[in-house]
Order: structure tokens, then sequence, then C-alpha cells
């Protein structure tokens, strides 16, 4: 979800890991073999920092209306 400790925010296809946010590195990976052709996803990075503030938003709105409920 939107842990800081997890660092990371990715999109899949298939069980597969297509694409990551790395955001300990600040940068969008894509964790291909060497052969396989390279695709972009314009934005994601972007995209996924945004995302990351709205979990963050939404959790503190929950823990402050349910008064830290337990993990």
């Amino acid at each position: 979800g939107c842990s800081d400790s997890d660092g990371v925010d990715m999109y899949g296809l298939d069980g597969e890991e297509m694409w990551y946010a790395d955001f300990n590195k600040k940068e969008g990976v894509m964790p291909l073999p060497p052969f396989a052709d390279l695709f972009t996803y314009p934005g994601a990075y972007e995209q996924a920092v945004a995302n990351l503030g709205v979990c963050k938003a939404n959790l503190a709105v929950d823990i402050k209306a349910y008064k830290n409920p337990p993990e």
C-alpha cells in the first residue's frame, strides 16, 4: 500500500512484474531481460508518487476516524 518502508509501487501483467516505481531511488524501473524490447510508461513514476500521496492522506484520515485500529 502506502508504507514508507516498502519504497515501491509495482505494476504487473499475468503475474509478471512489468514496471515499478522505486521511491528510494526516485525512478521507474523496468525489470526486463536484456533481450526484451523496451517500452515506456510516460508519466508513470509521477502518477505513482501522486498515488502514494493519496494513499497516505487516506490512511491518516482512517487512523484518525478509527482511533488507531489494530493492524
